[in-house]
C-alpha cells in the first residue's frame, strides 16, 4: 500500500499526497489527480472524463488506471494528470447539472456562474498548472448519446492551418479508434482548449454509447485501455508505420443550431451517428427554417433536439480522403 504523505484519514484527500514505489500522487481537487514520477520522461499526458456525468465507461477506465497506479500495478514513466471533470453530475447520474460543460472552455465559462461554469474555469487552471514538457497530450474521453456506424471515433480539433500528425492517428487506430472527425473552426470544447492554449495534441475521443454504471462491456475498450497504459508507462511507444487504409476521415459540413422552441429532428432517436441520407432529405426543422441534405455523402452526427436554445443540435459531415490531409 502507498505511504501517506499528508493527513487525510477521515478527511477529504484534497491537498494531500501519497507515494508509490516510483511516483508521488497529488490530489489537487476533487477528481483532480496528478502523478509525478520520480524520474519523469519527456511527455505530459492528460486523461479527462465525465465532462458529461452519465458517460460512465471512460470513468471506469480512468478509475481502474488510478487504482492500479496506487497499488503499484502500473508504473508511470511520464507525468500524468487525471481529470474527473464533473463529479456532481456523476453523483446525479445526469449529463450535466445546469449546462453542458463541453461548451464552457476557452474562456466561455466567464459568461455564467453555474457549478459547471466555475468547474470549467478551474479545470483550465489545472491544465495550465500541469503542462510543463514540450510534448503534451490530452485525451478527453466520452461516450455518445446514440449508437454510431463507427463505434469509436475521435474529434481532431481545429489546427489553425497546422498539419495533422500521423503518429497520433496511428495511436488512435491502435486504441481501436479508426474514425476521425475534423473540426474546422474554433470551439469551446475541452480538447480544443488544450490545443489552442497549450499547443497540445488533444482529442475528444468517443469510445461507444452511453450506458449506466455496471452495464458497460469493458472488453470493448481493451485496446484503448492497453494503449493508454502503454502511453504513460513506456519511454516511447512502439507504433506501427502509418497506414492510410486504417482510417476513415470526415470533414464537418454544417453545424445546425437550435434557435426555436419547436425545433425537431426528422429522423428517429435510434438512427446512428454517421448515418447517410439521400440528397434533399429533410434533416431538421427549426421554427420556419428547414435543413435538408445538400451534398452527396452528407451524414449526421451528434444529433440532440433537446439542447438549449442557441446551441448546436446537429452536425453534418462528409467523407474526406486521407490523402487530402496535410500530414506530418
Amino acid at each position: 500500500m502507498p505511504d501517506v504523505l499528508g493527513p487525510y484519514e477521515g478527511e477529504s484527500l484534497v491537498g494531500t499526497a501519497m507515494r508509490t514505489k516510483s511516483a508521488r500522487i497529488e490530489f489537487w481537487d476533487a477528481g483532480v489527480i496528478a502523478v509525478e514520477p520520480d524520474q519523469p520522461g519527456d511527455k505530459d499526458v492528460i486523461f479527462s472524463c465525465a465532462v458529461h456525468g452519465d458517460e460512465t465507461a471512460p470513468i471506469e477506465i480512468v478509475r481502474d488506471m488510478i487504482t492500479d497506479i496506487l497499488a503499484d500495478n502500473l508504473a508511470v514513466t511520464h507525468r500524468t494528470l487525471f481529470l474527473i471533470a464533473n463529479p456532481a453530475a456523476i453523483v446525479n447520474g445526469t449529463r450535466f447539472i445546469d449546462v453542458n460543460m463541453n461548451r464552457l472552455f476557452s474562456g466561455a465559462h466567464v459568461q455564467g456562474d453555474t457549478p459547471e461554469h466555475r468547474r470549467a474555469a478551474k479545470l483550465e487552471q489545472y491544465v495550465s498548472r500541469f503542462f510543463k514538457q514540450q510534448r503534451r497530450y490530452h485525451y478527453d474521453l466520452h461516450t455518445a448519446i446514440r449508437d454510431s456506424a463507427h463505434e469509436k471515433f475521435a474529434v481532431y480539433p481545429f489546427t489553425h492551418g497546422g498539419p495533422y500528425k500521423k503518429e497520433q492517428l496511428t495511436f488512435l487506430a491502435e486504441c481501436g479508434v479508426d474514425t476521425i472527425l475534423l473540426n474546422q473552426a474554433p470551439t469551446t470544447t475541452f480538447s480544443y482548449y488544450s490545443v489552442r492554449e497549450h499547443n497540445a495534441d488533444a482529442f475528444t475521443v468517443e469510445l461507444g454509447k452511453v450506458r449506466p454504471f455496471g452495464e458497460n462491456d469493458m472488453s470493448r475498450f481493451t485496446d484503448a485501455d492497453t494503449m493508454f497504459r502503454k502511453l504513460i508507462s513506456t519511454s516511447e511507444l512502439d507504433l506501427p508505420k502509418f497506414d492510410s487504409n486504417r482510417h476513415h476521415v470526415y470533414d464537418v459540413s454544417r453545424s445546425i443550431d437550435r434557435t426555436a422552441e419547436d425545433f425537431r429532428l426528422n429522423f428517429a432517436d435510434n438512427v446512428a451517428n454517421f448515418t447517410e441520407f439521400e440528397l434533399g432529405h429533410l434533416l431538421a426543422v427549426d421554427g420556419e427554417n428547414e435543413y435538408t441534405v445538400e451534398q452527396p455523402g452528407e451524414r449526421i452526427i451528434f444529433p440532440n433536439a433537446k439542447v438549449a436554445l442557441g446551441q448546436r443540435a446537429l452536425l453534418t459531415v462528409v467523407p474526406m480522403p486521407v490523402e487530402n490531409l496535410k500530414l506530418v
